[in-house]
């Protein structure tokens, strides 16, 4: 037996953590955290370490697979799926064009730096807008509040720990989730090491959750993060407490932003938030005041009725506190590859370029909001959605309405899956293509790059071979380009090479992102500068320094005068509908959210052993107060409905939650074809959310999974068939 060890690092979420691998006879038998790592040092998650039951899952698909007739599957050759998906693509592009194609890219595969170049570069080839990704339902709000700031929507400013002194959390939880929309790890560390040196990190949050436990909480109603922001902005700016000297430098708008602040005082506020006026003053001063303070909100922020003016003003407020691009403040990353200027010449940097057919909602970054596609299945007219590939993603599952979703594959000429498991959405599916995991493939940490709290780049080989005849999928992407005669990149002096483009191989592409990066050796004319080599030559991977440089922020700002632009017509016009928006429902009384586990992430990882030991199950917490009124014990079934959908779940009272609210966790209610998922019961909660145009987030096509209004009752009867 051959036993030997090799280094990698994880790719299920932003942190991306070293590991080492245990490798027998060609198998992975044990992950285990990589001490030797410049940034996570020791750290990985249970998600990462359970890798290894998902690799050699006998659920996993790992053959080709074409539906039947009866709607089960049966194996093929990747010859014959290939030939078959080649020829109807074709028939489809005859009848419908190019434009009719679509793809949905799932969470996962957004940590694969070849898989994201081919996949846009598909689309662009075919010239279809049809781009959707779970984008929807977690970060779109974030980059479409940078794009109408900095003009540009991947310039998404990060708390800069290692130096701060007030760390405010909107919405976030890195206790558990390590870091979102931050690539740092040991974030626990960061923010004990912030205390300890007498700063602060207070947590706003309608959840005592496991961050808000260990530091300040601000319990907060659900969905009402846009009144607090906005009567701190009134605070800071009508007793002149901002730094007028960097919005002079820097912003046009100051002086709009304070009216429409001043729109919203702490006693409104306190109101509609549930936050005594006293204390929002006091949060509000405190921020002003610090020496290196930063505002940081994640996806509780980005999934309200508000989410792109929430995300607005959280930037907004470290614009006017003097803290953007400050050591200890919101900082911009520095990588080592050119994201920013790149992304903005070649115009991927994109905010409202296209709208939906159907609905008309911006894209960000070329994607389009996921609630809409449904409708663009069934909606006809030229550019109807006529094919769907849906790639390491399941938004039956992930998306609003997934009933709705659900009822429109069938109506499609051709649905083709990118996955490792047969899950809801793809089980309708014609063809499911296997795919390697993290394990399989070789990776560049490219995505975290542009998030990065301390400069690093990591670049690692498969560990062991693609397992049965799974591949990877830009491979794949480029296998159907081939055979239907499209060049699969986004940059069109690229295009132009036509057939050459098959010399392209991704880390041709990464060598030179890395040379022609800021770092870059620029093919040996800067000695000491970065290139694929260098970089392989560091298993563990290179620390570039300590922290971040600031005084770049000039260099972030794309709109056209060079300026943030602090209140533009669209923030200007979601301040109105706030104010304008209702308070209580009579008829669905609560408020949803949902919550993040430590052993799950999204829909995937429920068909582990170690993920889903010691009887693990969804629950809804609900507060004492609510529970006690509406006759519920702990344990007991209630049925949780929406104006969307009904779904039945087991209660969990706790006064972790604040009155009126109710939490559950989002990714369960599985029928696919992983057994210990479906085993493990729970409800899909996304069948709550409202796919309907009017109920979407306007600026960006958000859907809306915090603030859902619904009522909750016993179920002590038969539930009709």
């Amino acid at each position: 037996m051959s036993v030997e060890e090799r280094i990698t690092f994880c790719r299920i979420c932003e942190p991306l953590c070293g590991l080492v691998a245990t490798v027998e006879d060609g198998k992975v038998t044990k992950l285990r955290p990589d001490p030797d790592h410049p940034i996570s040092r020791g750290f990985a998650c249970p998600k990462g370490i359970a890798m290894t039951e998902i690799q050699n899952d006998p659920d996993r698909v790992t053959r080709p697979l074409r539906r039947r007739a009866d709607g089960g599957f049966e194996p093929v050759s990747w010859e014959e799926a290939l030939d078959d998906i080649s020829g109807r693509l074709r028939a489809v592009i005859r009848e419908s064009g190019g434009e009719s194609i679509g793809f949905y890219m799932g969470n996962p595969v957004a940590f694969s730096y070849s898989h994201s170049l081919w996949l846009k570069g598909f689309l662009d080839g075919l010239g279809t807008p049809h781009y959707y990704s779970a984008g929807s339902q977690d970060t779109n709000s974030r980059l479409a509040a940078s794009a109408l700031l900095y003009g540009s929507p991947l310039v998404v400013p990060v708390p800069d720990l290692p130096r701060t002194n007030f760390l405010l959390i909107v919405g976030a939880n890195p206790v558990v989730s390590h870091g979102s929309l931050i690539s740092g790890t040991r974030m626990r560390e960061e923010m004990k090491a912030i205390v300890a040196r007498g700063g602060r990190v207070v947590v706003v949050d309608p959840r005592r959750t496991e961050t808000a436990r260990e530091f300040e909480h601000v319990p907060i109603r659900v969905d009402t993060d846009s009144w607090l922001l906005l009567a701190m902005l009134n605070v800071i700016l009508s007793e002149n407490r901002h730094d007028a000297l960097a919005l002079a430098r820097l912003a046009d708008g100051a002086d709009r932003l304070r009216e429409l602040a001043a729109r919203v005082t702490p006693e409104q506020a306190a109101e509609r938030t549930g936050v005594p006026a006293d204390r929002i003053r006091a949060l509000a001063r405190d921020l002003a005041d610090a020496e290196g303070a930063a505002v940081y909100g994640r996806t509780g922020a980005c999934l309200g009725s508000f989410s792109t003016l929430v995300n607005f003003l959280l930037d907004a407020l470290n614009a006017v506190t003097g803290n953007l691009d400050r050591p200890g403040g919101a900082i911009f990353p520095s990588p080592p590859v050119d994201i920013y200027d790149t992304a903005h010449k070649e115009g991927l940097d994109s905010y409202g370029k296209i709208r939906t057919r159907v609905g008309g909602f911006p894209d960000i970054v070329g994607m389009l909001p996921s609630g809409v596609m449904a409708d663009e299945i069934t909606t006809p007219g030229p550019g109807q959605l006529r094919a769907l590939f849906v790639s390491a993603g399941n938004p039956v599952v992930s998306a609003p309405d997934g009933a709705e979703l659900e009822r429109a594959l069938p109506q499609l000429d051709l649905l083709v899956s990118l996955d490792i498991y047969v899950n809801e959405t793809n089980r309708h599916a014609d063809y499911v293509l296997p795919t390697t995991t993290f394990l399989e493939r070789e990776d560049l940490n490219l995505a975290m790059l542009a998030y990065q709290v301390r400069p690093f780049v990591q670049w690692t080989e498969p560990v062991v071979a693609p397992r049965g005849e799974a591949r990877p999928e830009w491979e794949i992407i480029q296998d159907i380009a081939d055979r239907i005669g499209i060049v699969p990149f986004s940059t069109k002096k690229i295009r132009r090479l036509g057939r050459l483009t098959r010399l392209l191989k991704p880390r041709v592409l990464a060598d030179l992102m890395l040379r022609l990066g800021p770092g870059g050796d620029r093919f040996g004319l800067r000695r000491g500068g970065l290139n694929l080599r260098r970089v392989q030559r560091a298993e563990h991977g290179i620390l570039l320094a300590d922290t971040m440089p600031t005084g770049v922020i000039e260099k972030r700002i794309y709109h056209d005068d060079g300026r943030l632009h602090l209140a533009p017509e669209p923030i200007a016009g979601e301040v109105d509908r706030l104010l304008a928006s209702a308070g209580e429902d009579d008829e669905y009384p609560l408020r949803l959210f949902g919550r993040r586990e430590l052993r799950s992430h999204n829909s995937w990882m429920h068909n582990s052993p170690k993920l889903m030991s010691a009887g693990r199950r969804q629950t809804l917490r609900v507060h004492p107060d609510d529970a006690s009124r509406l006759g519920l014990a702990d344990g007991e079934i209630a049925r949780l409905s929406s104006r969307t959908g009904s779904i039945e779940v087991p209660v969990e009272v706790t006064d972790e939650v604040v009155p009126g609210s109710v939490s559950l966790p989002h990714g369960w209610g599985h029928k696919g074809g992983w057994r210990r998922a479906n085993e493990a019961g729970g409800a899909n909660s996304n069948l709550l959310a409202s796919a309907a145009h009017e109920d979407l987030e306007p600026l960006v096509g958000m859907t809306v999974l915090s603030g859902i209004p619904v009522k909750l009752a016993p179920v002590r009867e038969p539930v009709p068939a």
